[in-house]
């Protein structure tokens, strides 16, 4: 089969004889239709990362169509439309029955090799997948929009957190509980939820790529009555600002902390998002907040950064990292099917898979202002 293989660092070849995989007892076979370059994709294909080691088929966002059935799997048909989760979870150790499945210590991220295990992921015309990761696509939303199921969960976990939703909870709620693995449960079926209840919170977004505006949505979509947006491009605010954040400003503003603080009441906003991963947008997000507030961390560029211990302390901060999702994927799919989150204008191309090279490097190049391309196998 064709797939697009990360040989060396920053190198790929398009291979035409890849080995198809097979459908085993418990997985399906899905022809991918469409999957997104993500920001993780970018910032590991130079090898820097050191969980995109070679050779692997990178990507993780994707959506498709079940092609072959495996031994045992009675829940899912032939020409079911599907997303799924980036992480191929086990199902059986403790942290998967409680539903934190984004923190099984057995899990396997599609398109990451680190070095403890290889798992080739959907730059490729075909993925064999358990059936647990599975969740259903309405026949009217496109593959192309289908992929963005991923980062929109990402988002709407880090807003989980903030509205205190703990880790588990979405993932208990639809799949049922005590539901880990394996299930009978109707994945990405329509499920009654209360996550458009108004939270009523001041929120600030630090960083306004492609997760920081899905946020600004999410946050929006909750009911959160103000988001601030903050980056170093104006024209990333600019879009910040036509999807729902109130008031936005450069990161190069000085005094902007305490500038924030000023606008939110003298003593801060609610809560912050870090979505870059670096020491600046940290900091900025630390000092942004009030007495008593949270800072939700979400970035991850760097594995170490300075931190403001004594703002944290003396102000009595909570701060969350934000791990990947955990049971987000049906309200992520409600939400990019009724554009209460959009995600039209976070697409910036959609590319045949042949081509991934030459965007590959366009967005590592980031001269363009590109946020999502979407890759298609076929």
């Amino acid at each position: 089969m064709k797939a697009l293989v990360l040989t060396a660092p920053s190198e790929f070849h398009y291979d035409l004889e890849f080995p198809e995989p097979t459908a085993a007892a418990g997985e399906v076979l899905v022809k991918i239709a469409a999957c997104g370059i993500c920001g993780s994709d970018i910032h590991g294909m130079d090898g820097r990362s050191g969980r995109r080691q070679v050779p692997i088929v990178m990507g993780h966002e994707a959506a498709g169509e079940i092609v072959a059935v495996g031994e045992g799997v009675t829940d899912w048909n032939l020409g079911d439309r599907v997303t799924f989760d980036s992480t191929e979870y086990c199902g059986e150790c403790e942290e998967c029955k409680l539903g934190y499945v984004n923190l099984c210590p057995n899990r396997k991220v599609l398109g990451v090799s680190p070095g403890e295990y290889r798992r080739h992921g959907c730059f490729a015309e075909k993925i064999a997948l358990p059936t647990r990761i599975l969740y259903r696509i309405p026949d009217d939303l496109s593959y192309e929009k289908a992929a963005f199921a991923e980062p929109v969960s990402i988002a709407l976990h880090a807003v989980n957190l903030a509205d205190g939703i703990e880790v588990g909870e979405a993932f208990q709620h639809v799949h049922g509980e005590g539901c880990g693995h394996d299930c009978e449960h109707n994945h990405g079926a329509e499920v009654e939820d209360d996550t458009d209840e108004a939270n009523g919170g001041i929120a600030v977004v630090v960083g306004a790529g492609l997760i920081g505006l899905l946020v600004i949505q999410a946050l929006k979509a909750r009911g959160w009555e103000k988001v601030i947006a903050v980056d170093l491009d104006d024209s990333r605010l600019e879009l910040a600002r036509k999807l729902g954040a109130e008031e936005t400003f450069n990161a190069k503003q000085e005094g902007l902390a305490m500038h924030i603080r000023q606008i939110c009441g003298g003593d801060g906003a609610d809560a912050s998002f870090e979505v870059v991963g670096a020491g600046a947008p940290l900091d900025l997000a630390i000092r942004s907040v009030r007495k008593g507030g949270q800072v939700v961390l979400i970035g991850n560029l760097q594995p170490n950064t300075p931190f403001p211990l004594q703002e944290v302390v003396t102000r009595q901060l909570t701060i969350k990292g934000s791990c990947s999702c955990a049971g987000e994927y049906p309200e992520a799919i409600r939400r990019i099917q009724d554009g209460s989150i959009q995600v039209e204008p976070l697409l910036s191309a959609v590319v045949p898979l042949s081509e991934g090279a030459g965007w590959f490097k366009r967005l590592h190049d980031n001269k363009e202002g590109l946020l999502k391309v979407v890759l298609q196998p076929a």
